[in-house]
């Protein structure tokens, strides 16, 4: 797979930087994408890449079949659109409609991969974005992030595997968890240590890290207070585990308990 890819990607570069320079229309971008469907990321173009499927009286650019179950939506732009919000909702709403988790936008050079979640409202997040004339053939990260996209990657699900790893680890989520009440904690004690006898309160290394450490957008951001909910979550969850374990009624204090499991 990585071998296709690297050598497939190498032949479609000049065939990309081509059809760039002469502005080609989007059907013929469709065509071009069909191709780096077929020969880069490995779909069978007669059983598995389609374009005949209906959308609410409608029909996007391309699906994706796999074992006869649909599993990527793709909407196709010219290979000269910059790719907007107004066609990342297009391409949402026709998986939103469909019930589907995976949405591919491109304009065959761009190609940004989104997961839909059926909360309500719909959400989605983009968790891939490949630009394929400024990949290098010969990295082996190029060709591990393109085999992402591929149709060894979707029906193994490294896809769902990628989203699931970098929903935890970006800097929204590390933020979050420096600012969380274990790592001040922590953090205050270290600064005790260091000093020899100083006091250090929460509020003051809190306040340190949002307006010296950290960036405003890791605090800012709404990506950012989803963060936070994911973190004191995933802290609760781990109270109610110590709990359990050591027979507490509701009514003690989870905290207490945490830090002597911890600490012994």
């Amino acid at each position: 797979m990585k071998t296709r890819i690297a050598s497939e990607l190498k032949r479609f570069q000049p065939i990309l930087s081509s059809a760039k320079a002469r502005d080609v229309n989007e059907s013929d971008t469709v065509t071009i994408v069909v191709d780096l469907l077929q020969y880069i990321f490995g779909y069978d173009k007669y059983s598995e890449i389609t374009s005949e499927h209906s959308i609410r009286s409608t029909f996007c650019d391309l699906a994706i079949k796999i074992n006869g179950s649909l599993a990527l939506l793709i909407e196709v732009k010219s290979i000269g659109t910059e790719l907007k919000d107004n066609h990342i909702k297009q391409a949402v709403d026709y998986g939103a409609n469909q019930g589907i988790d995976w949405v591919v936008l491109t304009n065959g050079v761009t190609w940004k991969v989104f997961k839909l979640s059926f909360s309500k409202p719909i959400e989605f997040e983009e968790i891939l974005t490949l630009d394929l004339l400024s990949l290098n053939p010969k990295s082996e990260e190029t060709t591990e992030f393109v085999a992402l996209l591929s149709k060894e990657g979707v029906e193994r699900s490294h896809l769902a595997e990628h989203h699931a790893h970098t929903r935890i680890l970006n800097r929204y989520v590390l933020a979050a968890v420096l600012m969380s009440e274990p790592i001040v904690d922590y953090t205050r004690r270290e600064l005790r240590r260091i000093s020899g006898d100083g006091k250090f309160s929460e509020e003051e290394v809190r306040n340190l890290l949002i307006n010296e450490v950290l960036k405003r957008d890791v605090i800012d951001d709404a990506r950012a207070k989803d963060a936070t909910k994911l973190v004191l979550k995933a802290q609760r969850q781990k109270s109610l585990r110590v709990v359990g374990k050591s027979g507490l009624s509701n009514n003690e204090d989870a905290g207490s308990v945490e830090e002597k499991t911890e600490s012994s």
